[in-house]
């Protein structure tokens, strides 16, 4: 991953220093300086307005002219035990070691996406028994200060007589240090007694309720909903995709049960995942945004036998939400940015005074040219760089792009610097 390493903190830990991101665009068109301290927004001002204040501790200034700054995005949906794991021969490894240098790797690789939170789902039960989890715990503990990351244990079975195991490993999960209570209602014998268990056990704990379903039977999504409806912090579904396959009026109802309830849809326009046998991913974006669902978008599969292409970009999951679902850009962006950290429990970022120093710089100077390309990219995580990613596009010499003014990266001939 040459291009994507995470980079030295220029300031070391969050509020040892101060860093001064320099000339950067934003998306009402401003061009600004941001300094950061502390782990948070301390000021925005006129370009080169910040640059001659007296900042506290040692500082560092990153030149972003050319770049626009954006609330860094945040994943919901990956799957960090399985991922790179496409051309593997025969099943996934659980060894936690090895799910720790694989959950590790594709974290880092969607950290120079810019992502800066992510929410792992850990299959618990059956063959791996806690032993991915404990991977990607420790995998967790190694990314803590470059990224967060949450886990979501994942049984299989958790009603009648196979489901006791199930049940208790999934308690004992919670016990580890698994963040979320998760799984696939849609596998078990019952689905409404599945969903019974994981709320009970998510009540127990006062853990977030993320579950996966392709929603393809509206009765029971919309029992799933009634029942979700009081759990408190929340709960998220996905991919959901079965409801673009229902008749548009009981996908309306649906939608308006669960805007209700106050669930969260996360759907996976890059590709379905492995939990749920589902065709593409990607709910009727603009059914449940209609309807007042809060909708944002995850990754799914890196890599992996369900998705062997998978990115794991959230851009790439925005400009998905654009080109194919019609959303304007600022809203697709928004379903992995803000969106996707409301989903998290986290706190919103804006680029402005007091907020989370949470911060993607993407190469470009308007927000649909950004998700169209993309290719540079500096990560701020917790008020420093951790992440820079770079491309470099050169072309032959021609007079007629010279002619047209046409901008230019390299000068002089092909393979020049």
């Amino acid at each position: 991953m040459p291009d994507s390493q995470p980079q030295p903190s220029p300031s070391g830990s969050a509020g040892s220093g101060t860093l001064l991101l320099a000339g950067a665009r934003l998306t009402d068109g401003r061009t600004v300086d941001v300094r950061l301290h502390g782990g948070r927004i301390e000021a925005v001002g006129t370009a080169g307005s910040l640059a001659s204040a007296r900042a506290r501790g040692p500082g560092t200034r990153v030149d972003l002219g050319g770049y626009l700054l954006l609330p860094a995005p945040a994943d919901p949906h990956v799957h960090g035990d399985t991922a790179l794991t496409a051309e593997t021969p025969g099943p996934a490894s659980c060894d936690p070691q090895d799910v720790q240098r694989r959950a590790t790797e594709a974290a880092l690789l969607q950290l120079g996406h810019g992502a800066t939170a992510l929410r792992a789902h850990v299959r618990v039960g059956d063959v791996p028994g806690l032993g991915s989890l404990t991977g990607v715990l420790r995998a967790r503990r190694s990314l803590r200060g470059l990224t967060d990351l949450t886990a979501v244990a994942m049984p299989r079975v958790l009603t009648g007589a196979a489901g006791a195991d199930g049940l208790a490993l999934l308690r004992d999960a919670v016990k580890m240090g698994a963040d979320v209570v998760g799984g696939c209602p849609d596998l078990d014998p019952d689905p409404a007694g599945y969903v019974e268990a994981v709320l009970e056990v998510a009540a127990e704990h006062g853990c977030p309720v993320d579950l996966h379903t392709d929603a393809a039977d509206p009765a029971r999504l919309a029992r799933l909903a009634a029942m979700a409806g009081g759990l408190r912090p929340g709960v998220t579904l996905g991919p959901c995709d079965g409801l673009g396959r229902l008749p548009s009026d009981v996908a309306a109802r649906v939608a308006e049960r669960l805007a209700a309830a106050g669930v969260t849809v996360v759907c996976l326009p890059q590709g379905p995942c492995g939990a749920v046998g589902g065709r593409d991913g990607t709910a009727p974006v603009r059914l449940l945004r209609a309807a007042g669902v809060r909708v944002t978008a995850g990754s799914g599969a890196l890599r992996d036998v369900s998705n062997p292409v998978g990115r794991g970009d959230p851009l790439d999951a925005a400009y998905l939400l654009a080109s194919r679902h019609g959303l304007r850009p600022e809203d697709a962006y928004d379903a992995v940015s803000t969106a996707a950290r409301t989903a998290l429990g986290l706190p919103e970022v804006r680029v402005e005074a007091g907020f989370p120093a949470e911060l993607l710089a993407v190469r470009g100077d308007r927000l649909a040219g950004a998700l169209s390309l993309a290719y540079g990219r500096i990560v701020v995580h917790r008020g420093r760089v951790v992440a820079r990613t770079s491309a470099v596009r050169e072309y032959g010499d021609s007079a007629t792009a010279t002619d047209l003014g046409l901008p230019r990266q390299g000068r002089g001939r092909l393979g020049r610097a």
